[in-house]
């Protein structure tokens, strides 16, 4: 699917003309819309570049557009949850926000927040689930854009290039792309899935 969206990824042709701009808008909208695996997708990109002619233009290719649309997606919903915190009647996104952000790993976030104001968001883009705590945890805080612009751009940037160095474990590995491709998307759900399950493991021991 991935393979098939991207195309010849390195070929200024159609195939490349819409393959970069789709990769965009996916990772854009999954900063937006957490229904959406951005960290999948960019691992898949990253194995049909590595499999490509010349693969370290469109490797490099991909890393720019993911990290350009993380960015570009994290920057609309801090923006639109701004809105919402300067507003008397809040907004469907900052109350989305809440709804998504766990009261503990809010709580967490704000301390964070508070100690490291820049660190914190570096890392909230590599950490499972927390990305939207952190962003929440800014926004009540009332972090300046600027400072939230400095940080996040640097999240993006680290993100970005550990899902597309996953893809290239996963590119590796396996001489036919869509083997590659299952891989790393097998590498991306365990990534994703070991703090959250060490997570619930705490809560257990907590509450025994």
């Amino acid at each position: 699917m991935i393979e098939t969206l991207l195309g010849e990824l390195p070929s200024p042709g159609t195939q490349s003309a819409v393959g970069y701009p789709s990769l965009f808008l996916l990772v854009a909208l999954g900063a937006l819309v957490p229904v959406v695996p951005t960290g999948a997708i960019v691992s898949s990109a990253a194995v049909v570049a590595f499999h490509q002619a010349a693969p370290p233009l469109p490797l490099l290719a991909v890393f720019a557009v993911a990290s350009a649309a993380a960015f570009a997606g994290d920057v609309a919903l801090y923006w639109l949850g701004r809105r919402g915190v300067h507003s008397e009647h809040g907004s469907k996104w900052l109350a989305a926000l809440k709804r998504r952000a766990a009261p503990e790993r809010l709580e967490q976030a704000q301390e964070k927040v508070h100690e490291h104001r820049i660190s914190v968001l570096v890392l909230s883009r590599l950490v499972p689930a927390g990305r939207i705590p952190v962003m929440l945890a800014c926004l009540l805080a009332e972090l300046p854009l600027s400072r939230f612009l400095r940080g996040n751009l640097l999240a993006c940037l680290a993100w970005a290039l550990t899902y597309q160095l996953i893809g290239i474990l996963g590119g590796s590995l396996f001489a036919e792309p869509w083997e590659g491709v299952a891989a790393a998307v097998a590498l991306t759900v365990l990534v994703s899935a070991v703090p959250w399950l060490w997570h619930r493991l705490q809560r257990r021991r907590r509450h025994a």
